[in-house]
């Protein structure tokens, strides 16, 4: 069966693949950005067939995630009352993410519901600075809990190759979550992020392409009064299906924050945080590998999606790498 065969069966799969709403599982524990190093977005978490429309029904999505970044003693992160620097955070996760694409059309488009939750570890290790003492020293930190919930509602149109989605999420912060501790699982404050995304699928050749742009607005911190500043985000991923089965590619993404975080700096602390902080923002970039797999469950297709990020440029923010393995069920 040739690549060039438009009735070829594996093009029928990898649109089965697609409606089973691949990208649509939202996993958000702490990335590194913003206050205390911890970001609403978890780049990465958007990469190929990412625009498609899923068919109407239930799915069930579930994540392991693992994250392992250092920063070096020349940048200094806010958390509570006190600085850190030199950080080094590992964090295993898993998270469960049910969907319903209700059997309408809103705006001629499919819409789709989501909700993720998600529980695991998190080990983080700095210098802590103490204001307004200055006193410094290292410490350790570890915790297993829950995080934060993370609804999302969207909406996706297809036409031929060509895909289209916009969606809107949001943080609502009912996690782990201590100002002055140094591993958390909850970020402290509520998030709202939009966007879109698009994906070209030729169903003749099997190339895919997929990218996706949102901007986080980041709430006020009611326990520090620190607002982190509003972020962009880009995840793209180019894949090609050589089979009924499997497509392999290359995924990436650009995170850069748009605005400066906003912190008190009056008092001798305050005047200490702005000396270190400044302008507090931060950008990262990141590419590596993807793989997805078709496979049964019985007489379901569901899909499984594993997928590498190796960080570069990275700006007030740890630098690493992270792993994310994707299982989307249908019920």
């Amino acid at each position: 069966m040739s690549i060039g065969d438009t009735s070829a069966g594996w093009v029928r799969l990898a649109i089965a693949a697609v409606v089973l709403g691949c990208a649509n599982g939202v996993l958000t524990p702490p990335a590194r950005a913003d206050e205390s190093g911890a970001s609403f977005w978890l780049p990465g978490q958007y990469a190929s067939l990412a625009a498609v429309p899923p068919s109407p029904g239930f799915t069930l999505t579930t994540t392991v995630y693992y994250y392992q970044g250092t920063a070096g003693g020349n940048h200094s992160f806010a958390r509570g009352d006190n600085l850190e620097a030199n950080l080094d955070a590992k964090s295993p996760l898993l998270s469960l993410t049910p969907s319903w694409a209700p059997d309408i059309k809103l705006l001629g488009g499919q819409p789709s519901l989501s909700l993720t939750a998600f529980a695991g570890y998190e080990q983080v290790s700095a210098d802590v600075t103490v204001l307004p003492s200055g006193t410094s020293a290292q410490q350790e930190d570890s915790l297993w809990g829950f995080g934060d919930l993370y609804p999302t509602a969207s909406i996706a149109w297809n036409k031929g190759s060509n895909n289209w989605m916009v969606y809107l999420t949001g943080d609502i912060p009912v996690g782990s979550y201590e100002p002055d501790r140094l591993a958390n699982l909850g970020l402290g404050h509520g998030a709202i992020d939009a966007g879109g995304a698009y994906t070209y699928l030729n169903q003749t050749t099997g190339l895919e392409f997929s990218g996706t742009l949102g901007f986080t607005y980041n709430f006020e911190n009611p326990d520090t009064n620190y607002t982190s500043g509003v972020d962009s985000h880009l995840d793209w991923a180019v894949s090609q299906f050589l089979n009924e089965h499997m497509h392999v590619g290359v995924v990436g993404y650009v995170y850069y924050q748009l605005t400066p975080d906003d912190y008190p700096t009056s008092g001798i602390a305050g005047q200490l945080r702005k000396q270190a902080l400044g302008d507090f923002q931060s950008g990262v970039a990141a590419v590596g590998p993807e793989v997805g797999y078709l496979f049964k469950i019985g007489s379901k297709q569901a899909y499984a999606n594993l997928r590498g990020y190796y960080e570069f440029w990275a700006q007030n923010r740890t630098e690493g790498f992270s792993v994310f393995l994707n299982v989307q069920i249908p019920l």
